[in-house]
């Protein structure tokens, strides 16, 4: 009798609910939106979303590397009303000797790319240097941040001069092939994002981090500048969203970002990356940011629920995705 070889074909699972529980939400919003309003699927509503997300979304990716690698930053929203006032102040000032045109629009983007990269990187050395808890670096320094925007504000809202606001305009309204410059720019950090976190060395590196700094620390990884680069990147892309923010409103107060620390954190934390560290998803946070903001718009467009308790339901999405983090990490 001939022997006989049996193979079978390997099994294919599905993908974990902390995988599929994300797209399912999104998908059941996008279905209930559509159901309680008409407009909810124009163009035009959809465009404002995504345009709305992509200032949480470029902090939200940064905010991905730094808790995969262990840490946290409380202070992007106060930074982000720093750096939109000194960008103000600094085009104001420019403006007498440059006058409007693209040259003061530059120097007002590389002040806000340097001020956020300053302010990372200080998180980032009071943390990995003098060896401050991060929770402590970064409440200090977000009170630090929103009492110097009032104060630079003398208690009001700093302007940006007419006719440059008008000039500036369009980096935020307009775009190409009708998409606006915002979305543009959250799809390109994304892809950027995702790249360095799942391709690259420094992703493995943040999550070598954030799992095990000792066993780390014996693979050769430099934990300290791992973690001053996630907090550099961070400052930075702060100053990109700062750049798409500012010609929305042309003004920056102490108001200026409020809540915006705690929209990038719930993001990145509805997206599977694991609070703690050892784990981030970039494309994940971008799940988390379209939840959070088609929530808000849902609130918005129908009156189940009032637009203000939109901080409260955020705060109660962030205990249950940890909760749930909890939950699978004990069964696993």
């Amino acid at each position: 009798m001939a022997n006989q070889t049996v193979t079978t074909a390997p099994r294919r699972s599905l993908p974990s609910m902390s995988v599929l529980g994300p797209i399912i939400a999104l998908v059941l919003l996008v279905i209930m939106g559509a159901l309680m309003n008409p407009n909810f699927l124009g163009a035009a509503n959809i465009t404002n979303v995504l345009a709305r997300s992509a200032f949480i979304g470029i902090i939200a990716v940064g905010m991905t590397f730094v808790i995969t690698a262990g840490g946290l930053d409380l202070s992007v929203g106060s930074m982000a009303a720093f750096v939109a006032a000194l960008m103000i102040l600094v085009m104001n000032a420019a403006l007498p000797s440059l006058g409007v045109g693209v040259p003061v629009v530059l120097l007002g983007m590389l002040t806000a790319l340097v001020a956020g990269l300053l302010a990372g990187l200080l998180n980032g050395f009071l943390i990995t240097t003098v060896r401050i808890e991060a929770f402590i670096v970064t409440l200090g320094t977000m009170g630090i941040y929103r009492s110097l925007v009032t104060w630079l504000a003398d208690g009001g809202t700093l302007s940006l001069n007419f006719d440059l606001r008008t000039f500036y305009r369009p980096v935020y309204f307009d775009g190409i092939f009708g998409i606006a410059w915002p979305i543009i720019v959250f799809a390109l950090v994304v892809i950027i994002g995702e790249i360095l976190m799942s391709k690259a060395r420094f992703g493995r590196r943040c999550a070598a981090t954030g799992s095990n700094e000792q066993v780390a620390h014996y693979s050769n990884v430099d934990v300290n500048r791992t973690r001053l680069l996630t907090y550099a990147m961070l400052g930075m892309l702060v100053g990109v969203a700062t750049i798409m923010y500012v010609p929305r409103l042309g003004s920056a107060s102490a108001s200026t970002g409020v809540l915006w620390e705690l929209e990038a954190i719930a993001a990145v934390i509805i997206g599977g990356t694991v609070l703690k560290g050892g784990f981030g998803r970039v494309w994940g946070t971008v799940i988390g940011v379209l939840i959070l903001s088609l929530i808000d718009n849902i609130l918005n467009l129908t009156d189940l629920v009032s637009p203000y308790l939109n901080g409260a339901i955020q705060g109660i999405i962030i205990i249950l995705a940890v909760i749930l983090q909890r939950e699978a990490k004990a069964k696993g």
